[in-house]
């Protein structure tokens, strides 16, 4: 099942994100379900959030992994959107 996770930074949470990136990268590749990844940009190309594809078992499976990020761990985020997602379009 793929879903994508929506995730919005705290305002002023850049450095947060920042001192917490080397281990949300290294999860995000140990735990062998992410399809897609990448932060959110402002105006400016600033980090304001993040956008991951997920391929899990449920619901139940990607809420565990969201909640075990080191982002959210760190308490980074404002909101955290896990959404159903169908591939349409692959290249």
């Amino acid at each position: 099942m793929l879903i994508a996770l929506i995730a919005r930074d705290k305002d002023g949470a850049l450095e947060t994100r920042k001192a917490n990136r080397d281990a949300h990268l290294a999860y995000l590749n140990a735990t062998g379900v992410v399809e897609q990844a990448g932060p959110l940009l402002d105006d400016a190309e600033q980090m304001i959030g993040s956008l991951i594809v997920l391929d899990v078992a449920d619901m139940p499976a990607a809420q565990a992994w969201a909640d075990a990020d080191p982002y959210a761990k760190a308490g980074l985020f404002q909101s955290v959107d896990l959404i159903p997602w169908k591939r349409v379009i692959q290249r």
